[in-house]
């Protein structure tokens, strides 16, 4: 019989060496690889750090890389995780229908992709595609932004880019809402490619010929600030009601402040988490668990009303 003191050594050591074998098998289930869009805009670093941490979480390795919109450097990335033998794919893509390639090459080499934010123009690919309700966002914050301008008033709408069906679908939602009223005009819009510097550089150009505006509404928040650096810069920012899309936390604050008057909330950090949930479930069982490969997420409202219940980035507390 060992000594006591031997005795609770031995114990010691062996739950130790039980965790260290635990903590292996729990960091051996594979690598799961995040493909996002453009990690130096907030919204997309909040779905690759969210997706990151989760897939740690659950064990798994986790790479995060970003194509900033361009479809050959996401072609090489998803080429990469191919390579790498990835167990499955979280993919917010580039283009709707420039991304399909790329997903049905993974597919083809038995990794399974689980899209994310932005859809791609096939079903049947992906494992599922988690996206934001887009019309049920646009219509929120049309309904709010009219609402604001007593529903009358011309106005400037600043447009994500046409390659992302979330550009099409907030333009038409924001369309849908805002015929109904008879008495706002949109002046002008363009394309700023949810770009802040682009959203300004728009927004001057179509001050210059649109001086008598009353609003301004956009496709995200970035745009928006962009916007709302050019309409101080011109004095104007007191008289024309600017609108956002997204819950990032500059726009919140900018809410905060009173620059902003809205802004839409993504729930990006909860689709996020979800993918990976999903995509581990799938890894383990085969199964989605879902009962539709796309699943909608509706967005909300962030007004001055609410947005000290905003608590981290992208989440609302309710």
């Amino acid at each position: 019989m060992l000594p006591k003191s031997k005795k609770m050594l031995f114990t010691a050591l062996a739950s130790v060496s039980m965790l260290f074998s635990s903590s292996i098998v729990a960091q051996d289930k594979g690598l799961i690889s995040i493909i996002v869009n453009d990690m130096s805009n907030p919204y997309w670093q909040t779905e690759g750090t969210i997706a990151e941490r989760t897939a740690e979480e659950l064990g798994y390795d986790a790479n995060v890389s970003s194509h900033v919109g361009d479809t050959n450097t996401e072609s090489n990335q998803v080429d990469t995780a191919i390579t790498n033998g990835a167990k499955a794919i979280i993919l917010d893509p580039a283009n709707a229908d420039g991304s399909i390639g790329a997903v049905r090459r993974a597919i083809e080499a038995g990794i399974p992709v689980f899209i994310i934010n932005a859809e791609i123009n096939q079903q049947g690919l992906a494992k599922a595609q988690l996206v934001s309700n887009n019309a049920q966002g646009a219509a929120l914050g049309a309904q709010e932004w009219a609402m604001q301008l007593d529903g009358e008033g011309s106005y400037i709408e600043l447009k994500g880019p046409p390659s992302d069906n979330n550009a099409a679908t907030r333009s038409n939602g924001y369309e849908t809402v805002l015929s109904q009223y008879p008495d706002l005009t949109l002046a002008a819009s363009d394309i700023a490619n949810w770009d802040r510097t682009e959203g300004r550089n728009k927004m001057q150009s179509m001050l210059r010929s649109h001086p008598d505006i009353r609003g301004v509404i956009s496709g995200n928040d970035e745009m928006a600030l962009g916007a709302i650096v050019a309409l101080k810069q011109e004095g104007r920012l007191d008289d024309v009601l600017v609108g956002g899309f997204d819950g990032s936390p500059d726009a919140v604050d900018a809410v905060r402040s009173g620059e902003l008057a809205y802004t839409v909330l993504q729930p990006v950090a909860v689709f996020a988490e979800d993918a990976v949930k999903i995509a581990d479930h799938y890894i383990n069982t085969g199964e989605t668990g879902l009962d539709s490969e796309k699943q909608l997420y509706d967005c909300i409202l962030i007004t001055p009303d609410n947005v000290d219940n905003y608590t981290s980035p992208f989440v609302l507390e309710e």
